[in-house]
């Protein structure tokens, strides 16, 4: 079978082997001609937010949070136990309450700890 120039098969069985996509390791970066890059092995975290967030968990911490275009608040202060960052949320919980809060990154103005952080740079070196 072949397929309407008669130059290449129609089927996906070459020589009798399938053709399968090349496998591609999670997170490896791909030029948008499709090139797998090289993974960087060895080389640290860069320094963004939710990764001092992360390098944090467990700290009580106070999120400054604004809310554009709110009828009822504008801008509005959370302090809980930092559980979890991502690259567009933060999860605390208020330990008086057990209740749990989501936040969206894109609301955060500072974030206050009233003790010192845990921060690498992406260097290796601590400050």
């Amino acid at each position: 079978m072949t397929n309407m120039t008669g130059m290449m098969p129609a089927n996906p069985m070459v020589q009798g082997a399938m053709m399968m996509p090349p496998q591609v390791p999670a997170g490896a970066p791909i030029t948008p001609a499709g090139v797998v890059l090289p993974a960087m092995t060895g080389q640290p975290e860069e320094s963004y937010v939710e990764n001092i967030l992360r390098m944090n968990l467990g700290k009580v911490a106070t999120l400054y949070m604004t809310y554009e275009n709110n009828s009822e608040w504008n801008a509005k202060i959370f302090k809980g136990v930092l559980e979890a960052a991502g690259r567009d949320h933060i999860i605390i919980s208020d330990p008086t309450t057990g209740k749990r809060y989501l936040l969206l990154m894109l609301n955060l103005d500072y974030i206050m700890f009233d003790e010192p952080l845990n921060y690498t740079l992406p260097f290796g070196s601590n400050r």
